[in-house]
């Protein structure tokens, strides 16, 4: 599985917006959780809420069920995870001063771009088709 592939598969739509959350983004960035939210509170100012919000408690349970999730994801789950748009993800590499955030910012983008792409040039038939083989 390729890396764009890998991103793609932790991006999640979660009140009609394609979203990430800010533990994958976290390790993606090479930080830790808090220290990934500590720098979204200390720039508050460039995180509106279309750029980044609070899942709240039915969007959890919603989250946990939509992927089928094993205890392994959801152990350390303490807190209602922060969600990030695409918007989002570019303002955290401008507040996260890794060496990798750059390079990660480019390509949880292309992954956004690709989603985005392969769903506006495939046919509704098709989608329902390759959602109802991973239903079964």
């Amino acid at each position: 599985m390729d890396d764009l592939q890998l991103i793609q598969n932790k991006i999640y739509e979660i009140r009609g917006q394609r979203v990430m959350l800010d533990r994958d983004l976290a390790e993606m960035y090479g930080v830790t959780t808090s220290a990934l939210n500590q720098a979204v509170k200390r720039n508050a100012q460039r995180f509106p809420e279309e750029f980044m919000f609070q899942m709240t408690d039915v969007e959890v349970e919603n989250w946990k069920s939509q992927i089928v999730i094993s205890n392994s994801i959801t152990r350390g789950l303490r807190h209602k995870p922060y969600v990030f748009t695409e918007q989002g993800v570019v303002m955290l590499s401008s507040v996260l001063r890794t060496p990798i955030a750059i390079q990660v910012c480019i390509s949880v983008v292309k992954a956004f771009v690709a989603m985005r792409t392969y769903l506006t040039t495939t046919s509704p038939e098709t989608l329902a088709a390759r959602l109802e083989s991973i239903d079964r």
